[in-house]
């Protein structure tokens, strides 16, 4: 070993700082080329690019460059391989230059140097340091670096290599990709640096729940059209990106690669359930929440814009042109303001102003006429920001169900008034009190960026860094676009406290559309069969309650078919999650005791997982362990100690009724939450319509059931209820079969709407969907979602694939039933069912094909005699006048058996019900889905 090692730089990080080296037995011919004195550098080695550049540099040889990425539901493994050779007759350094994304954890790293092999340890960082000592005392070669983080994240390691020698690195780290704009994106950075005999990218994305799209966009540039390949099935997809060595040239006689930049995945995956999916696997479970199909949450936010010195130039005209297309996208129903600081705070309005087109264009000239100059007094704009939102909740301007924010677009550090980071933060935290939320833009590298994101995260927000460049206005509005449209707020996941352990941050502030919530735990799948969770929320203008119920066995075969998937993404997925919530909380931890305590936990956590964080560090030894190397992370003491999210799960009784005992509902107030009263199953004491449409009438005083069919064309809309003095209507919307059976076009129910006029709420039930409309704004679940949604006392409960309930108050309650026929059946068609009980408090005066009956008629039948067949015998009713023959006969419930239904005996009355329903069937005919009925 002693001639094979000359010199080892290894960094985790961009921005290389110092370091001391140890080189054991370098011989005489090396030992003149190499001056170790020059902070750390080979004297005589020119730098291009980042790179050690030598004479002989084309001599080194690239025989492969490989990366191979696989995505098991969000969590993607990623191995980075570059295989070299020193084919000069002289010593050179080879590098091995990686950029991470920020936010990875690098589980794992090897050398093979001609044969010999080095292979990674995690150790905690005091114990690396001295088995570092250790060697260097010994003589051993032992290398380490200290570095600090910028933006980007490189792994880099130097190795002077004697000719003719051939050298592998592979690196591997893993990450939990995250949804932004509706759409998740997997980035690699490919930066091989020279021409690779074999230059590979392959990406495999395995996603039980299905992939919508996938999609690789042109990131390394035109010169690549038409190289890679996309194959896609229902729930994987490979993508491939294989250049021949003539394709990865700059130009056809050039030497040089175009490959040099990120090769970027672009995918989304399908969702059936407005409660999210429940991943179960290993002992673990994971959440993934991303609601659809909300109305947006009306906004209250006011824009901090740093107009000091530093900004003049390009970075000012780019955040101008940003903030007018910003303040364009504003709606009708968001109220806003606008704050520009240096050393002095200047507002726009000194209150919130409602967002209609003369306000905002009034907004854009005063941008318009903003010029930098002086200091930076970040502490007294953000308290002006709060003070402003502060005292519009305090005067009842704000909206109940809105969401309140501040964005801040700064690109220095405080340089005026309070100038001390902690302050600051400690002053916008006490004002703001959890009240709203702080989102932060630092612009270019001289802002610190690190305080950006504490100050943010402290305040359920997020932080992103701008370039300082053409494409400021670009990243502006990308970052807009993100937190723009709130479609959540106060969401809370709830799992029962039995079967669950150690689960991460699980109550969220707001939830933005295009984007996704996470949670995972520890689920005891040894005793437990389903795992169900319980998803409060208010959205605009009610409040949601959605469970999902999930075996834990039931990706159990999906995952051991697939010989990609990584069978251990719910415990890598689970512990990136536990980490960096830890590392958030150990930020703002109040007491040094505390933060010590915080500090164990994640060091155990680390070990354990096998993962760099600020406090480990990753050995690399051969297999005779004579070679250490150390990769050493200290943490910067200017910023905190990592990014997160920090979450707080109250712990409060509940009081509803129709969820789980184990539920912490604490999203919807008591006073919300009518109690829900379903038709009765176990009687069939109702008043139904099933099928094509059967009708049975219940008369409760008479104890009989009559029953008649409504013959009519598809489309045709049916009253079922029509009371003017409640304000309740009921309409069904027929359907007809695919194609005619004996002369007859079937028809049934698929579409019913509620009116519930005194409320101003509409609710409309498809074989599809489910919607609840309040004015302009709706909430829309599917059938494949469990769930409820609340407002003003009406109460909707969806069940899976079989029924809803509608709940107003203690008066009235439907349920509708839903019939699934096989997709490829040749005539039928999905169909609806509703279940009316007659208890339900109508007014004497509704009407309807079932309303009229609230009201019971005097009904007599008689003369009964046997008929043909003789089980169905005839009789002779005689009702409101009227005297017709009926036939004993039998219809369905379908409430308790959803496939053969329940028998009902009833008499039946011909000719559409003439004679038992007042007038014509047509009568009650209505032109559109919410309509009140004309009476007959």
């Amino acid at each position: 070993m002693k001639v094979l090692i000359y010199l080892l730089v290894l960094s985790l990080v961009s921005g290389v700082g110092s370091f001391d080296l140890v080189i054991d037995g370098i011989p005489d011919e090396v030992e003149n080329l190499i001056d170790l004195e020059i902070d750390g550098f080979p004297s005589s080695s020119k730098t291009r690019n980042g790179r050690y550049q030598g004479e002989d540099d084309d001599k080194i040889g690239l025989y492969s460059y490989k990366v191979q990425s696989t995505i098991t539901s969000r969590l993607a493994n990623t191995m980075i391989q570059a295989r070299m050779v020193n084919n000069a007759k002289r010593p050179q350094p080879i590098v091995f230059d990686v950029q991470v994304p920020k936010g990875a954890f690098i589980d794992n790293f090897t050398m093979d140097i001609n044969g010999i092999t080095f292979t990674s340890h995690i150790r905690e960082k005091s114990e690396a340091r001295r088995m570092y000592s250790q060697a260097k005392a010994k003589g051993k070669a032992a290398g380490i670096v200290r570095s600090n983080a910028l933006d980007m994240e490189n792994f880099q390691t130097e190795v002077n290599v004697p000719p003719g020698m051939r050298i592998q690195f592979q690196l591997h780290y893993h990450e939990m990709i995250r949804r932004r704009l509706s759409s998740y994106e997997h980035i690699i950075s490919v930066k091989p640096g020279r021409l690779a005999k074999h230059m590979e990218v392959d990406v495999r994305i395995i996603e039980p729940q299905g992939l919508r799209y996938v999609h690789v966009p042109n990131s390394l540039g035109d010169h690549f059209d038409g190289i890679t390949t996309i194959s896609k099935g229902e729930k994987k997809a490979h993508v491939s990106f294989k250049p021949t060595m003539a394709q990865q040239r700059k130009c056809p006689t050039c030497s040089s690669t175009a490959v040099d930049g990120n090769f970027v995945v672009q995918y989304d995956v399908n969702r059936e359930t407005t409660g999210g999916e429940l991943e179960i696997f290993n002992g673990y479970f994971i959440h993934f929440f991303a609601p659809e199909n909300l109305d947006p949450l009306p906004k209250n936010i006011l824009f901090v814009i740093d107009v000091s010195g530093s900004m003049w130039g390009l970075k000012m005209k780019q955040t101008i042109e940003a903030m007018k297309a910003i303040l364009s996208e504003l709606r009708a129903a968001d109220q806003f303001s606008l704050i520009d600081f240096n050393h002095n705070v200047r507002c726009w309005r000194d209150n919130l102003v409602s967002a209609t087109p003369a306000q905002v264009e009034d907004a854009k000239k005063y941008i318009q006429t903003i010029h930098p100059n002086g200091g930076t007094n970040i502490n007294e704009a953000l308290l002006r920001a709060t003070f402003i939102l502060n005292e519009a909740q305090n005067l009842g301007m704000l909206d109940p169900n809105s969401v309140s924010m501040i964005v801040l677009v700064s690109d220095g550090d405080p340089t005026v008034g309070e100038l001390k980071l902690t302050t600051i933060q400690k002053n916008v935290k006490q004002s703001i009190k959890d009240e709203f939320s702080l989102f932060c833009l630092g612009i270019g590298f001289d802002v610190d960026y690190d305080f950006l994101q504490r100050i943010a995260t402290d305040n359920r927000g997020m932080a992103q860094r701008i370039f300082g460049n053409q494409e400021t206005s670009a990243q502006m509005k990308n970052f807009y676009n993100q937190v723009s449209t709130p479609l959540l707020k106060k969401i809370q996941f709830n799992y029962p406290q039995e079967s669950v352990s150690d689960v991460t941050q699980s109550s969220f502030h707001n939830y933005f559309g295009g984007s996704e919530i996470v949670v995972a735990g520890k689920v005891d799948t040894e005793n437990l069969q389903h795992l169900e969770s319980v998803v409060t929320a208010t959205a605009a203008n009610a409040e949601l309650v959605m469970e999902t119920l999930r075996d834990v066995e039931e990706l159990d075969g999906f995952m051991k078919k697939d010989k990609y998937a990584d069978p251990e993404f719910t415990r890598k997925l689970w512990a990136y999650l536990t980490v960096n919530q830890m590392m958030a909380e150990r930020n703002a931890a109040p007491t040094a005791a505390l933060k010590r305590n915080i500090t164990k936990s994640i060091l155990q956590m680390s070990l354990d997982h096998h993962i760099v964080t600020p406090f480990t560090a990753m050995l690399i030894e051969n297999a005779e362990k004579d070679e250490i190397m150390l990769a050493d992370q200290p943490k910067d003491p200017r910023k905190g100690c990592c990014s997160g999210t920090l979450g707080l799960t109250p712990n409060a009784p509940n009081n509803n009724k129709g969820i789980p005992a184990w539920a912490n509902v604490t999203a919807v107030p008591v006073s919300y939450m009518p109690e829900q009263r379903s038709p009765p199953v176990s009687s069939l004491s109702i008043n139904r319509v099933d099928n094509d449409p059967h009708f049975i009438i219940h008369l409760p005083k008479s104890q009989r059931n009559i029953c008649f069919n409504i013959n009519s064309e598809p489309g045709k809309i049916l009253n079922l209820v029509s009371d003017p003095e409640t304000g309740v209507v009921v309409n069904g919307q027929l359907v007809g079969a695919k194609k005619m059976e004996n002369k007859k076009l079937n028809t049934y129910f698929g579409k019913i709407g509620f009116y519930f006029k005194n409320k101003g709420l509409k609710v409309e039930i498809t074989t599809e969907t489910i919607t609840l409309k309040d004015g302009s704004h709706a909430i829309t679940l599917s059938w494949s979602d469990t769930g409820h949604i609340i407002r003003k006392q009406l109460l909707i409960s969806v069940k899976k694939e079989s029924n809803v309930t509608i709940t107003v108050g203690q008066e009235m309650s439907f349920m509708v039933l839903l019939h699934r026929v096989w997709k490829k059946h040749p005539v039928n068609v999905d169909f609806l069912g509703i279940y009316i009980p007659p208890e339900n408090q109508f007014s004497s005066s509704a009407h309807g094909l079932i309303g009229q009956f609230a009201s019971e008629p005097e009904v007599s039948i008689h003369h009964q005699t046997p008929g043909q067949p003789p089980e169905k015998p005839q009789a002779i009713m005689e009702v409101k006048g009227n005297k017709f023959t009926v036939t004993r006969g039998v219809q369905k419930d379908y409430r308790t058996d959803r496939v053969l239904g329940t028998d009902v005996p009833c008499w039946f009355v011909h000719n559409s019900g003439k004679g038992f329903i007042d007038g014509h069937y047509k009568d009650y005919l209505v032109p559109h889905l919410y309509s009140f009925m004309k009476r007959p």
